[in-house]
C-alpha cells in the first residue's frame, strides 16, 4: 500500500489522526501530516478507514497487487 495526502484539500477534521495515528498526524495549523507513505500491513485496514472517513477526500490509497 502507498498512501498520498493532498494537504491543500485537507480541512483539518482530524479523523485520520483518530483512526490511524501511526500513519497520520496534524501540523500546528491542523493540516494532515503523512508519517508513513508505505504503512505496515497491520495498519492497512485503519488507513482505508481513515481515507473513507476523510470529509475532504485528501487521502489517496494505491494498493500494491
Amino acid at each position: 500500500m502507498n498512501v498520498d495526502v493532498d494537504r491543500s484539500r485537507c480541512c483539518g477534521a482530524g479523523m485520520c489522526t483518530l483512526v490511524a495515528p501511526e500513519v497520520f498526524d496534524q501540523s500546528d495549523e491542523g493540516v494532515v501530516l503523512l508519517l508513513e507513505r508505505h504503512p505496515p500491513a497491520a495498519t492497512h485496514d485503519s488507513v482505508r478507514d481513515a481515507a473513507d472517513q476523510c470529509p475532504c477526500a485528501a487521502i489517496t490509497i494505491h494498493e500494491n497487487h
